[in-house]
């Protein structure tokens, strides 16, 4: 008798699923609407544990979310950035109360605020090393780079941007004249640029990002000149 050939069928292995991560969905940016600006004003009038608990579900959708939504959009122009937590540092303070009165953020070209009060953005060098601040003052003293930097100034206080330094000396710094024909600028301590504009129903709008991009527009040839004349802070 003739035995028929077993024929074994092989499934094909199995493979196991695997779950693919959810990337949390940024909105659009659409502005801040006016529960930021009244979380704001909540807790600067009580600025405890409790009222962050109980309007931390505001925070995080109208005051957080937006800003990530703006940096987000603001991405591919200039550069990926970053919100700074909420809370204080009080360890050498004072004032022991918990959580900043104001949300903050920053991207390679500049820095966002918004407060109770205002919206701000701002760029340039803020609390320069020693080595950045020899190197600034180098470069104002300098006939070429100086009088290149004083224009740049005039320009932008034309636009309505403030150009200040965070800190300035009431005097020249050491090894210059006092009688220095850019002494002003050889007295900061660093360089910024600064606008902000009163809250208000314009904030739920898309104006907030338009006036963000048109000042990191204006001031792109001051961080230029930083970059090109000053640089990053030197490592040990």
């Amino acid at each position: 008798m003739q035995r028929r050939p077993i024929l074994l069928v092989m499934s094909p292995p199995r493979t196991e699923r695997v779950a693919t991560p959810r990337v949390p969905e940024v909105k659009p940016f659409r502005g801040w609407a006016a529960k930021a600006v009244d979380f704001f004003e909540g807790i600067e009038l009580d600025n405890s544990k409790a009222y962050w608990a109980s309007h931390k579900g505001v925070y995080e959708s109208d005051v957080l979310g937006p800003m990530e939504s703006l940096l987000e959009e603001l991405a591919p122009e200039f550069g990926e950035g970053r919100v700074f937590r909420p809370y204080r540092d009080t360890r050498f303070s004072a004032d022991k109360s918990p959580y900043k009165t104001n949300i903050a953020a920053h991207n390679h070209n500049g820095y966002i605020s918004l407060s109770s009060t205002v919206l701000g953005v701002g760029a340039g060098l803020y609390m320069p090393s020693a080595d950045q601040l020899a190197r600034f003052r180098t470069a104002v003293a300098n006939d070429r780079t100086g009088d290149e930097l004083v224009r740049l100034v005039v320009h932008l206080r034309k636009k309505r941007i403030e150009v200040s330094s965070h800190e300035v000396l009431k005097s020249a710094p050491r090894g210059y004249p006092a009688d220095h024909p850019r002494i002003e600028l050889l007295r900061y301590k660093g360089i910024t640029a600064w606008r902000e504009w009163p809250v208000g129903p314009w904030l739920n709008t898309a104006r907030p990002k338009r006036r963000i991009v048109d000042f990191l527009h204006d001031v792109r040839p001051l961080r230029k000149w930083l970059d090109s004349n000053v640089g990053n802070a030197q490592t040990s």
